[in-house]
């Protein structure tokens, strides 16, 4: 039986050739739950620019030279003893190197492979080159954000990649759960294009069926044409947003800020641009720390605005653990955002501060039966 420190992926062993954010993020996720993950890197200075640190935390972290024939058969002996495999190449890739789902698969039946690609490892881009803005204008997603009548916003987040990882994971404990009944591994095809395309499920079939028409950028109903769901500036210029889609919610804020009549106009087209424009001149009469406290007790569905110097300290977050520091439920000593899956039985935990970039080398190497001398003869050779 699992200790609760343990995590619920207890005894898996991830191997991570991934880079930059999708890949990363998504064995974060499974060290996060206790899985022992190894990540690899090339012993290359520029590797080591996009090395997102902060995402390592809770793995082992080695350097290995693919192309040398020497490092590939590193990597080989550890594939042979991992449950779960991520990579982050383009197609074709893990081919040449040698290190491909059916090499593999040889030495470990047992071994799940996923691959996260921007367009996934069939179609006609599969060999093409992007980055999130690319996946989010292709899925249709980046035509949603911004002002009606303006250009396109790109969001100060990575939301493709995040929604890549996010599926990445999800697909690895799907399969996980198949092998404990089979104890056959499989391949994992991960889209970012694909999981950034799939945001739309609940909503776009919905959204076309009540306008008649394909949702536009800035006008369509969740994304400022009705004032029951929109975004209002304050007095000292922060901002606050209403999403007050239920009658009862929208209601009740008419009442509270004595405009009781628009109530029943909440869709009314007719009168969409005078109450958008009695809410955007009444929340500019006060700041935001004084709407926080006129709202504070009414249940309208309201919430300011924050940044992230804001999250990091609000009360929520600390509670809720997931803006931890020294001595608040992590081991690291600095601040860190925490684990957003609470698991009641066998929690995540942050167990260990992010691996420094090439930090195990030298430990996983041993592990696997490398003696001293033949691993500095690795490191003047280049292949780790």
């Amino acid at each position: 039986m699992l200790m609760p420190s343990q995590g619920a992926l207890a005894g898996t062993t991830v191997l991570d050739v991934s880079r930059l954010l999708p890949g990363p993020l998504c064995s974060m996720i499974l060290a996060d739950h206790g899985a022992r993950v190894i990540a690899v890197s090339r012993p290359d200075p520029e590797e080591k620019k996009g090395f997102l640190e902060p995402l390592y935390r809770n793995k082992e972290h080695i350097t290995l030279d693919l192309k040398a024939e020497e490092g590939k058969q590193v990597f080989l002996k550890l594939a042979q003893a991992t449950d779960v495999i991520v990579e982050g190449f383009r197609p074709g890739v893990v081919q040449r190197l040698g290190i491909d789902y059916s090499t593999i698969r040889a030495l470990n039946p047992a071994v799940i492979y996923c691959a996260i690609t921007g367009y996934g490892q069939t179609g006609p881009l599969k060999d093409h080159a992007g980055h999130d803005v690319n996946f989010l204008s292709l899925a249709g997603v980046l035509d949603l954000i911004g002002p009606s009548g303006g250009a396109p916003v790109i969001p100060g987040i990575q939301i493709a990649d995040a929604a890549g990882a996010l599926q990445a994971a999800i697909g690895i404990l799907l399969a996980l759960n198949a092998r404990s009944g089979t104890g056959k591994g499989q391949y994992i095809d991960i889209s970012m294009t694909d999981a950034t395309a799939a945001l739309f499920a609940p909503m776009a079939l919905e959204l076309c069926r009540r306008m008649g028409r394909v949702p536009s950028r800035g006008d369509h109903f969740l994304s400022h044409r009705y004032a029951c769901y929109n975004i209002y500036e304050t007095g000292d210029g922060r901002y606050l947003s209403v999403g007050a889609i239920e009658n009862r919610f929208w209601t009740a804020l008419c009442r509270h800020l004595d405009a009781p009549h628009f109530g029943p106009l909440q869709f009314d087209e007719d009168h969409r641009q005078e109450i958008l424009d009695f809410m955007r001149s009444t929340f500019k009469r006060r700041t935001l720390r004084e709407w926080r406290q006129d709202l504070a007790g009414l249940d309208v569905c309201w919430a300011p605005v924050h940044n992230l110097e804001d999250v990091l300290h609000d009360p929520l977050f600390r509670e809720r653990q997931m803006v931890m520091g020294p001595g608040e439920g992590d081991s690291t000593g600095t601040v860190m955002i925490g684990i957003p899956v609470k698991l009641s039985e066998t929690p995540g935990k942050i167990r260990t501060p992010p691996a420094h970039f090439g930090d195990h080398t030298a430990s996983i190497l041993e592990e696997l039966g490398y003696s001293r001398r033949e691993i500095e003869t690795l490191r003047q050779t280049g292949v780790v």
